[in-house]
């Protein structure tokens, strides 16, 4: 069994089919991307992985194990952390305190926390934020922080939910290596939801598209990029010329 596996998945809200028999697997150790237009279900997807949401039907398994019916802090608690679209954070609390209470997910010793999200943050190369209060800092430091807090509760999948949206390209460029650096450095699986192309293509071992909440192709980024399918429902014609030849 892979180490993530989607068996028809399915979630609606009323009348409204958010995601419809979605089935795919990540592997241990790998980098996956899952893209497509607004309104097609990705985050609704991350958060049926999660637990934040329950799936109408269909099951989820994690690292051999059925999380279909296991709610967000025990889906947290098997090993799989996700960020949000927004990071909202907590209160006027610093980015080291922020930190501290991804870290609290095994530990009940303050010294222990606090020695690990010192080490998150330097690992992260963001150890010079440790004592600002998130909600001032700018969006890409915030960017940053959420991913050190996922971090911090040990995961062995992180989901991150456009880590890039609203970034300029030398923030694109940073969140890419921090990306790289936890998938490889960290030994961590990551799969990520992201409409920056070049972030997407460049990082990913495999994507996976969405449109209308219904898988339309799963792929290599070179593949991807030559679908019919995506280019049709996401990607364009226009980007595709412009950026031929790229992921090959």
């Amino acid at each position: 069994m892979a180490f993530l596996e989607l068996k028809r998945v399915t979630k609606s809200f009323g009348g409204l089919v958010a995601n419809h028999n979605i089935s795919f697997s990540v592997e241990k150790g790998e980098l996956v991307g899952l893209i497509g237009p607004n309104g097609a279900g990705k985050t609704t997807l991350f958060n049926c992985i999660s637990g934040v949401y329950p799936v109408t039907s269909g099951r989820i398994f994690f690292d051999g194990e059925d999380i279909t019916d296991l709610k967000a802090h025990e889906v947290a608690r098997k090993g799989l952390a996700r960020t949000f679209q927004v990071y909202v954070a907590s209160g006027d609390l610093t980015v080291l305190e922020n930190v501290m209470v991804g870290c609290f997910m095994h530990t009940r010793s303050r010294a222990r926390a606090l020695d690990q999200a010192r080490e998150i943050l330097k690992d992260l190369r963001i150890d010079d934020l440790a004592e600002a209060l998130v909600h001032e800092l700018p969006v890409a430091s915030q960017k940053q922080v959420t991913m050190a807090t996922a971090i911090g509760t040990r995961p062995e999948l992180l989901l991150l939910d456009e880590v890039a949206a609203g970034l300029n390209p030398n923030e694109i460029e940073e969140i890419m290596e921090s990306i790289r650096h936890v998938h490889e450095n960290l030994s961590m699986t990551v799969m990520l939801i992201e409409h920056v192309m070049d972030l997407v293509m460049n990082v990913s071992h495999r994507i996976v598209v969405l449109d209308y909440g219904k898988k339309i192709a799963e792929g290599r980024p070179d593949a991807i990029s030559k679908d019919p399918a995506v280019i049709k429902a996401y990607l364009g014609e226009r980007y595709v010329r412009d950026h031929a030849g790229e992921w090959e």
